[in-house]
């Protein structure tokens, strides 16, 4: 492996087809292509003759890449990949997922809120999944209702997840015209087929209350991991030798085992009593063979771990391309637990898809085992937005907090510039617009916690200071396993800044910035620096075959930084602790409780110091209140009623 040259970015390989069943047996490919068209032209005649019609949140895709590749286009008169776009084969293969809206959801946001409210008859209630399901979930006739309209344009397989927020089901081109009125057209895009729908997918009136959001009608824009490999340096020897002789603060790699330490988890339990998880995509093995072995090299027991593959029956798990992603997030979260978890269980994609991705997050939310997940990806926010994404996501999330689990998510390593994008491999972080800024999603969701980066100082080991993670421009080189490169400049920095879709929570009232009216992240910030990063095992090295450490940065580690820590804090109060957004932002700007943070006032996330978000004392748009100070943060939320609870 290539430790100096290999980035992630928003590139993967084209998402993999796959089917699930319901009710109906599965059949050959032949029979299912016959089944699939013939169903299909009744489906399009049953379209013809009503024409009561409603569009759901999932928008035209297809006309706004059109739009986007043509404002970023050398030569406007040249066609652009997206103009060029076909028909997709009528009897073309299509899998597709259908967020449901979730019923009492005005009450759903109340409860929410009382959750957390001492005196309120719901405080510290949380749901169970069958408790959720029969107060908030879609109703049994509802969903067959969504089936029957499906089965009629032709699609099969039809499976409803235990939780009834998602129906997924296999068709075809023709089947999607037929049931959403919409036509789906391929083009090249970052030099890989994708395919995008022509309008906003509808549905019948009848329905228009219960469907959200189609997904899985384009692949243009897909998750993308967040981290960030170091490249070729001094040493770490001879940093910590330099540190050591002239008593300077210095940012220097550090194990994962090594973040306790430093972050002050003084007396704080293990997270032996809890349950992580861990949202991950493809082929787990070599993962889990790398973290048995991190464990064995720090003394720690065994981790018990388990995979649970989330997409549909058939799916093609073999990917390997996100191995050092799903390292980072594991090793990261063993390290910072001080070497224990009850167990750590890996949601498992089968492809970075939207719909993939999302059916990831509603499979931990249904199981119900992990108190906290983390999340080391992210998208565009416009992107998942118009893709109908950012709804569902959120309507899995509200059902997260109502059971007590905690989503961690990083926010990215593109600065403030999430959506602007190479043309050569898409990746985030270009500035074309220096003062256009963005956010990423699932970050920006007010019903996760939202995880920044900073660079962090040490001296001999120990906590010196940290400042905003941002490491300017650099072309962003090898972006494919084929070795394609892209000489494209890309900033490396932490995500930060205003959501353009969600409102402000109630619980950022009065500490985000004066009149801002929309979600402001992140809540909180973590080591994110490649030069500060965390040292890894990588296909059972922890160097290179140049000898170099294997360092990895970016918010992908400080959101399982995070993770690490709530586990904790979870497993010192039995895990009895719910979503804590409202508390941070209740307690953390307090002058009183300033020893529980690590307040973070220097730097920028944007593409000088002239442009982005900028640090400041207390809460801020890029690193948010800092980071934490574990042991004094668990002294206080054991003494303190009502934190978390």
């Amino acid at each position: 492996m290539k430790s100096e040259t290999v980035t992630k970015t928003a590139v993967q390989t084209s998402a993999r087809k796959s089917a699930a069943g319901f009710a109906i047996p599965r059949a050959s490919a032949l029979s299912l292509a016959l089944s699939l068209a013939f169903a299909s032209l009744s489906g399009v005649a049953h379209a013809a003759a009503d024409d009561s019609w409603v569009a759901t949140k999932t928008k035209a895709f297809l006309p706004q890449v059109q739009a986007k590749q043509k404002s970023s286009a050398v030569d406007a008169s040249v066609q652009t990949p997206a103009e060029a776009a076909v028909q997709m084969a009528q009897g073309e293969p299509v899998h597709v997922t259908l967020s449901l809206n979730l019923r009492n959801e005005a009450k759903l946001d109340q409860f929410l809120k009382d959750l957390h409210t001492p005196g309120s008859t719901a405080h510290r209630k949380y749901l169970t999944p069958a408790q959720f399901k029969a107060e908030y979930a879609p109703t049994e006739k509802d969903v067959a209702t969504v089936v029957a309209h499906l089965r009629k344009a032709g699609f099969v397989n039809i499976k409803v997840a235990p939780n009834r927020q998602l129906v997924s089901a296999s068709g075809t081109a023709a089947t999607v015209q037929a049931g959403f009125h919409t036509a789906l057209k391929r083009f090249q895009q970052d030099g890989r087929p994708v395919f995008a729908n022509t309008d906003a997918a509808q549905v019948p009136a009848a329905l228009g209350h219960i469907v959200g959001a189609v997904l899985g009608l384009q692949n243009v824009e897909l998750a993308h991991t967040n981290f960030v490999m170091q490249a070729p340096q001094q040493g770490r020897a001879a940093v910590l030798a330099k540190a050591r002789t002239n008593a300077t603060p210095v940012q220097t790699s550090h194990s994962p085992a090594e973040f306790p330490g430093i972050y002050n988890a003084g007396s704080t339990p293990t997270a032996s009593n809890t349950t992580v998880a861990v949202i991950s995509e493809g082929d787990l093995t070599q993962t889990i063979s790398d973290l048995n072995t991190f464990t064995d090299s720090n003394n720690f027991a065994t981790i018990n771990t388990n995979v649970v593959q989330t997409g549909a029956d058939g799916s093609d798990y073999s990917d390997t391309s996100g191995m050092v992603e799903w390292n980072l997030d594991s090793q990261t979260i063993a390290g910072t637990t001080g070497g224990a978890v009850q167990q750590l269980i890996f949601y498992a994609s089968p492809d970075m898809q939207f719909s993939s991705i999302t059916a990831s997050y509603n499979q931990v939310v249904s199981d119900n085992l992990a108190k906290v997940i983390n999340v080391s990806l992210g998208a565009c926010e416009a992107a998942a937005n118009s893709d109908g994404t950012q709804a569902a996501d959120d309507n899995i999330f509200k059902q997260a907090v109502a059971q007590g689990q905690t989503f961690s998510v990083s926010t990215g390593d593109a600065g403030a510039y999430n959506c602007q994008v190479s043309s050569i491999s898409g990746a985030p972080g270009v500035p074309k617009n220096k003062s256009t800024y963005d956010v990423s999603e699932p970050a920006s969701s007010p019903y996760v916690i939202a995880v920044g980066g900073t660079a962090l100082y040490t001296n001999a080991g120990a906590y010196s200071s940290e400042i905003v993670w941002n490491e300017g421009l650099r072309a962003i080189g090898q972006y494919d396993a084929a070795g394609d490169v892209d000489n494209t400049k890309r900033i490396w920095a932490t995500g930060g800044g205003y959501s353009k879709y969600e409102a402000a929570p109630s619980y950022q009232s009065g500490v985000t910035a004066s009149g801002a009216t929309t979600r402001g992240l992140p809540d909180i910030a973590f080591d994110a620096a490649s030069a500060s990063g965390a040292n890894l095992v990588i296909n059972g090295s922890t160097t290179n075959q140049n000898g170099n450490l294997y360092t990895v940065g970016g918010t992908s580690l400080a959101a399982p930084i995070f993770t690490g820590v709530w586990a904790r804090l979870q497993s010192a109060n039995a895990n009895g602790l719910g979503f804590p957004a409202a508390s941070f932002y209740k307690y953390f700007p307090l002058a009183a409780n300033a020893s529980l943070l690590h307040d973070v006032t220097s730097g920028t996330n944007g593409y000088s110091s002239s442009y982005g978000f900028k640090a400041a004392k207390g809460w801020d748009a890029v690193t948010g209140f800092g980071s934490l100070n574990i042991g004094n943060l668990n002294a206080f939320v054991t003494n303190t009623a009502d934190f978390a609870r």
